[in-house]
């Protein structure tokens, strides 16, 4: 092929553009089926003046060899050589007839074979202007048959469930070759094999392989070919043969004394149908009050503890034998049924509580998680020493109300007493008693109660400068009680000095009776 087309290239350079004007017009490729016709066109183009045509030659050129196909002569007339003078004629009736007007020398080639593809020459032999020629490709296509049928005529489902191929699609002798593929919901492979046939065409073969069941049987198959643009498709119906699947029905859990008009019948699902049934009662004998009537077991009269038992019904058709059975229960009183949609009704309160349940849990969860946060909160607040105790919120004053009520006597001053020996205690956890006071800093009332250490890190003895004049006519003299101490109440034993050491609710030395008496502050732990 890469010669021909050298050839067609060398012979287009020197034919088309050479001499004074002169060409030989032909298309480059033209193509057809095995069996049908083609047209090749050949065209002098004249020079002028124009040039004597004394002859014109189709030739096949085909593996670097020239064999001659048609001859036109002016003089002599038209001669077309074997094997192709009966498919071979020239389209222009004049040439057929000696005319010397041969500048259209088109052939008409008819009834194609595969023999046929090759490559084609037109050439003038002109006065004098020599010889002039061109060539056209020839491709021959070759439509293939395409077919599919069924591997069996019956197909049969044996209980090894062994794989088998059912169906096969071929495209025969095709130039070029075909592609297939299959179109099924069967749950089956496809296998391909192609051949290369002597005349250069292509057989494509497909078989479809599954494994035979009572599911495959009328099932659609289908083959779809491709062959260059064209689609092809043929399909089949499977036809499965398997045993008989067998239900027996007519019992519905219900069967109770007394009840009329019950029955059991052998519903079989089966290719061929089933021609044999055969009814009996495992471990006894049919009741004497059963009539058989094909594939069913009527049960005259009234129901009968006698009717209770396994019941067995043997389907046979063409392929095999298969069982089937039901246990019969007869109660004493029938059952009671709910309303249509009862257990769907029970179903959805079912549901309906499981949800309730856990948005409920969800909730108290929730509930109870905030408040072991708030208690914790509170627990963190109650244990913090006085100073880290966050102050409470004054109430709103106008500021005309704070300047006309603070007066000098409202201020409190502690001193500190440095050249007093400082009784060293052991450290103990202090108590806060956390009543309100009748009285805080933010109220318009003085204070004559204690005051908080300003520096409770440090052991000090301090004591509150109180505003006599109104502790007097606010408060009546009265015996000292203990009051609110941060140091035990119950007296206890220094670790170092082995002496008793009591509450500060007791005068120390050197305080006079008609003075508040010093409490003592052990320094308080880091926290």
């Amino acid at each position: 092929m890469t010669m021909l087309a050298s050839v067609w290239i060398v012979l287009l350079a020197v034919n088309i553009q050479a001499g004074d004007g002169q060409s030989v017009q032909m298309d480059s490729i033209k193509s057809g089926f095995v069996g049908s016709q083609v047209e090749l066109r050949c065209i002098f183009v004249n020079s002028n003046p124009p040039v004597k045509i004394s002859q014109v030659t189709w030739q096949k050129f085909l593996n670097g060899t020239k064999q001659n196909v048609a001859i036109a002569n002016p003089s002599l007339g038209v001669s077309v050589l074997p094997p192709f003078k009966e498919r071979v004629t020239f389209k222009q009736a004049a040439v057929r007839h000696r005319t010397p007007s041969l500048e259209d020398t088109t052939i008409m080639f008819s009834n194609l074979r595969l023999s046929d593809e090759a490559a084609y020459i037109c050439e003038y032999t002109t006065f004098p202007a020599g010889n002039r020629e061109n060539m056209v490709n020839l491709t021959v296509f070759a439509r293939p048959l395409t077919r599919m049928t069924l591997t069996t005529p019956t197909i049969v489902a044996r209980p090894q469930k062994r794989k088998m191929t059912v169906a096969t699609c071929l495209s025969a002798n095709g130039k070029p070759q075909s592609v297939i593929k299959w179109d099924t919901r069967l749950k089956g492979e496809a296998t391909f094999q192609e051949t290369q046939n002597s005349n250069g065409t292509v057989t494509v073969r497909s078989n479809y392989v599954v494994v035979p069941s009572r599911e495959t049987h009328k099932q659609k198959l289908t083959c779809i070919v491709t062959y260059r643009n064209e689609r092809i498709t043929d399909s089949v119906v499977l036809n499965v043969q398997y045993e008989p699947e067998v239900k027996i029905e007519g019992f519905d859990g219900n069967w109770y004394l007394n009840r009329q008009d019950v029955s059991l019948t052998c519903n079989t699902d089966a290719n061929p149908p089933v021609t044999v049934y055969q009814w009996k009662l495992l471990n006894g004998s049919l009741p004497s009050t059963v009539e058989i009537r094909n594939n069913s077991l009527i049960f005259k009269g009234a129901v009968t503890y006698e009717l209770a038992g396994t019941y067995v019904c043997d389907a046979t058709n063409g392929i095999g034998t298969r069982t089937g059975l039901v246990e019969v229960n007869v109660t004493e009183k029938p059952m009671a049924r709910g309303p249509p949609g009862g257990i769907l009704g029970v179903l959805g309160g079912v549901v309906a509580a499981g949800l309730l349940i856990a948005v409920a849990v969800t909730v108290f969860m929730v509930y109870r998680r905030q408040q072991k946060t708030r208690t914790e909160t509170d627990n963190d607040l109650t244990d913090l020493p006085p100073a880290h105790k966050p102050a409470p919120p004054p109430p709103k004053k106008k500021s005309s109300d704070l300047k006309g009520h603070l007066t000098s006597d409202d201020i409190q001053v502690v001193h500190l007493d440095k050249g007093e020996d400082m009784q060293k205690l052991p450290l103990q956890p202090p108590y806060y008693d956390m009543a309100p006071s009748e009285s805080t800093p933010f109220t318009d009332k003085p204070n004559c109660g204690w005051q908080e250490p300003s520096n409770p890190a440090e052991h000090v003895s301090y004591h509150r400068v109180y505003n006599k004049e109104h502790c007097l006519e606010s408060q009546p003299t009265q015996a000292y009680p203990p009051p609110v101490t941060f140091l035990p109440q119950n007296p206890y034993t220094h670790p170092l000095s082995n002496n008793p050491l009591y509450p500060a609710s007791y005068p120390a030395q050197g305080q006079g009776q008609g003075e508040a008496p010093r409490p003592l502050f052990p320094k308080e732990q880091s926290v």
